[in-house]
């Protein structure tokens, strides 16, 4: 099986997945997929009514679903993943028959300085909410890191620095 010509944005919530995938997408004319937004399409549910309602365990799978999915119809398209997807294994192969798969590593002040008001994540509910980020990024970065066909630190880079920066690899690649 080939892989195929598109850019997978993996990373730690609040890493700037989506925002780069918008701007990526737009500097490159091609198409965004964001696999969270995918789902809830699917599901007529948000992901944390998915969490609350039929559990991660379901939600989980619903991503390797949506993967596996994307394999057959996607191309030359940029998706930006939920920062869970990667933690499956069976998903690690299923990305890099994807695509191109870039991690936007992100540190654990940056994650908490972005996310420290936002409500919408159902992982970061609890009363320590830095306590979480460090917890599950340490689990999570080096199974991006393994996941990643690049890593690119973006926690003092800008929007431009990191697009720039995905772009001449792709260039690289081509």
């Amino acid at each position: 099986m080939n892989k195929k010509d598109n850019i997978i944005l993996i990373g730690f919530m609040g890493c700037g997945k989506s925002s780069v995938g918008y701007r990526l997408s737009y500097a490159m004319r091609r198409t965004l997929i964001d696999t969270d937004k995918l789902i809830e399409k699917q599901q007529d549910m948000t992901i944390s009514q998915i969490f609350r309602d039929k559990g991660e365990q379901a939600f989980r799978q619903m991503e390797t679903d949506c993967i596996k999915g994307l394999i057959k119809t996607a191309d030359r398209q940029i998706i930006s993943t939920g920062g869970g997807l990667p933690m499956k294994e069976e998903n690690h192969a299923l990305l890099k028959q994807l695509g191109t798969v870039y991690y936007l590593k992100v540190t654990k002040e940056a994650v908490y300085e972005r996310l420290k008001g936002d409500t919408t994540r159902p992982l970061l509910q609890g009363d320590n909410p830095q306590g979480k980020i460090e917890e599950l990024l340490a689990k999570r970065a080096p199974v991006y890191e393994a996941c990643a066909d690049y890593v690119i630190e973006v926690s003092d880079k800008s929007f431009e620095e990191i697009i720039g920066e995905i772009c001449k690899k792709e260039k690289v690649r081509q």
